[in-house]
């Protein structure tokens, strides 16, 4: 089982504490890290979280959420063996031909490490602030992946749809190995059809063991029904309410089917915080590895 350390850019803001986080976390045997996104926080937001009972996203206007990519860019340099990922970019906020040339940057520079986790959004008031459409957005997320995979495929490529239209381009570098894995999050049963139709990996934000099962078997039930092999989409599932017991919760997520549980590192924010990382690292890493 992977470990991965999600939401790592909201813990680590300036230069040295990415530094020493990144090298901290790779020395613990993380296998990849992780930077979440919100471009803007509007001061009022009417839209309702999916992952907190009150629908209250857990943050004030002045929470740092650094750019992930430039985020990630600094943690390749300073840990050169763990995996980049975003936990979650919001893919229909994004022209895809810049954030294409961007992710395979990011890919070359990093030595073909980066995994796009992706979102199509929940706070109606960051799009609105942003002048993107909230309508059709799960449609124009699935384009744009298409867009992206075409440029990044080949060179001279073209692509008409709805929301992309191009006649032939080229968009070097490309990714090292031609592709970029993707993730989707969400636990709606539109993430979940996204995730098998599109994707290499599914994210539900789900983190009760007995729910997320269930998720899990709508998700493998939804690969049989479409024809695809379940083993062939990864499950990533969030490691909180497990902290509790974290050895217990292991062997909870290795049972469920989870490829890679993702720790959010606000766990180790403050003093003492990585630390107390790498005291779970000991406890955890070789149950992983088992």
């Amino acid at each position: 089982m992977k470990v991965g350390l999600a939401f790592g850019s909201s813990i680590a803001i300036d230069g040295p504490s990415t530094m020493a986080l990144c090298q901290r976390a790779e020395a613990a045997g993380f296998e990849s890290i992780w930077g979440g996104e919100h471009v803007i926080m509007p001061d009022a937001i009417g839209s309702k979280y999916p992952y907190t009972p009150d629908g209250k996203i857990p943050a004030e206007p002045e929470t740092p959420i650094p750019d992930p990519l430039i985020w990630l860019a600094y943690a390749a340099a300073a840990a050169p063996t763990l995996r980049l990922g975003t936990c979650i970019l919001i893919v229909p906020q994004r022209n895809p031909l810049i954030l294409a040339k961007e992710l395979a940057t990011l890919d070359q520079l990093s030595g073909g490490r980066v995994e796009l986790g992706l979102g199509v959004g929940w706070m109606k008031e960051e799009f609105d602030a942003l002048g993107v459409p909230w309508a059709r957005r799960g449609a124009r997320n699935d384009e744009y992946i298409a867009a992206m995979r075409a440029v990044w495929a080949a060179s001279h490529a073209e692509f008409h749809g709805e929301f992309v239209d191009f006649d032939p381009v080229t968009c070097s570098p490309k990714p090292v190995n031609g592709n970029i894995p993707i993730l989707v999050g969400g636990d709606t049963p539109a993430a979940i059809a996204r995730a098998v139709k599109l994707a290499d990996g599914y994210f539900p934000g789900e983190g009760d063991i007995d729910r997320l099962r269930a998720l899990i078997g709508r998700v493998h039930g939804a690969c049989e029904t479409a024809g695809r092999d379940p083993a062939s989409l990864e499950i990533n599932a969030m490691f909180g309410t497990q902290m509790s017991d974290p050895k217990a919760g292991i062997e909870e997520m290795r049972d469920a089917g989870v490829g890679r549980i993702m720790i959010p590192a606000f766990f180790f924010a403050g003093p003492g915080g990585l630390d107390r990382m790498a005291a779970l690292a000991e406890q955890i890493m070789p149950l992983a590895a088992e």
